[in-house]
């Protein structure tokens, strides 16, 4: 893997707390890893400047090559609907502030915060690895799911194509997989995905997680509009692709639309939906805060409040069975308010199955036709 580069140096000391455009986080929150801690510190003598977002320019993204030396991870969390897992990107350009994978760019000795959207890792190899895996005599299929960590239709994959890479390796092996995603951009790949889908080999997710565009801007700041993906989720129906909604994750009093999103889901096309509430492990939580204060001053306290009343107290609980849903009176009313509206939709009322059946090894051996 190339070195990261170093960060830029400037003079002036930056003021911590403030937006960045198309960005998510609003520092460069040290790692937990990190032997030094700089914060910004107002003496009064005016050695801690604004930034002016008018003329400072946008952090740009930077990206960085890797070689895999895996492609699938395992997984076995009872609360995880899938056995296996494969992300060609590390970090994510989106810059969804509540990304519970911001924490893992600490291991590679990078900030959870700009750092995590603005330093991309791609693995430029993730297909040939796959297909090697895939064939390997010992491997037992089970749905693999793409972009379970981060999202891999973010803007590189434009250029990239990692990700339509490895959709081909499992249309040639009949691999039976499945699709989170916030972007439009998995439209490109419909040619390859209906033809699997009339296999029972594809299933797509799509996460909305507002109706409010000024608000999904803010959280989610370069992932497609949120009538857009409505949008992809119609495109994606209308082709025969069986798609649902990710209403993912809940904020208190941040997006409190949940009930609009799954109608407007439903509307064009979900058969299906899930949901998860906040989660802030490690770094994530003060990143969180940060965010709060900036885009929300009056309502941070009340927020993380409630947040805590969903986790025994604290700002995360990661144990099975309370991590995705919390625990206590609100994430009951939660959860009511959910299933309720997917009963008034029929949403859920059949389950998405595919195909495991359908795996072919053997010809990622050879030349055969992608599809029969």
């Amino acid at each position: 893997m190339q070195a990261p580069p170093p960060h830029p140096e400037s003079d002036a000391v930056p003021n911590p707390l403030l937006p960045h455009k198309g960005r998510g986080a609003v520092s460069r929150l040290a790692h937990r890893f990190e032997r030094d801690q700089r914060s910004a510190f107002d003496g009064g003598w005016g050695d801690v400047q604004a930034v002016d977002e008018d003329a400072a320019p946008p952090p740009a993204t930077q990206v960085i090559f890797e070689d895999a030396r895996s492609a699938i991870s395992a997984n076995d969390s009872p609360d995880i609907a899938f056995d296996y897992s494969v992300n060609p990107y590390r970090g994510c350009e989106h810059g969804c502030i509540y990304c519970f994978a911001r924490p893992t760019h600490s291991y590679l000795g990078l900030s959870p915060g700009l750092d995590f959207e603005t330093r991309i890792i791609a693995k430029r190899n993730i297909a040939a690895v796959l297909a090697r895996e895939l064939a390997a005599p010992r491997y037992r299929p089970s749905v693999i799911n793409i972009g379970s960590a981060t999202d891999c239709y973010q803007p590189l994959e434009r250029q990239l194509r990692l990700t339509r890479a490895l959709i081909e390796v499992l249309a040639q092996a009949r691999h039976p997989f499945s699709i989170v995603t916030k972007s439009s951009g998995i439209e490109r790949d419909l040619d390859l995905l209906a033809p699997l889908a009339a296999q029972g080999l594809v299933a797509v997710y799509v996460t909305i997680t507002t109706l409010d565009a000024g608000l999904a801007r803010r959280l989610e700041p370069r992932a497609a509009a949120p009538h857009r993906r409505l949008r992809t989720l119609r495109t994606l129906a209308e082709a025969g692709v069986p798609v649902g909604v990710s209403v993912a994750p809940q904020i208190p009093f941040v997006n409190e639309d949940m009930e609009q999103v799954l109608a407007a889901a439903r509307a064009a096309g979900a058969m299906s939906a899930f949901y998860t509430v906040l989660r802030l492990p490690w770094e994530l939580s003060e990143l969180f805060q940060q965010w709060l204060q900036v885009h929300v001053p009056d309502r941070a306290e009340r927020v993380m409040a409630r947040v805590r009343d969903l986790r025994g107290g604290r700002d995360y609980d990661s144990a099975w069975g309370q991590r995705m849903h919390g625990q206590g009176l609100w994430a009951d009313l939660l959860r009511q308010r959910f299933e309720r509206a997917c009963r008034r939709l029929g949403l859920n009322r059949q389950r998405i199955a595919l195909d495991v059946g359908r795996f072919r090894p053997a010809a990622l051996g050879g030349q055969a036709e992608l599809f029969e």
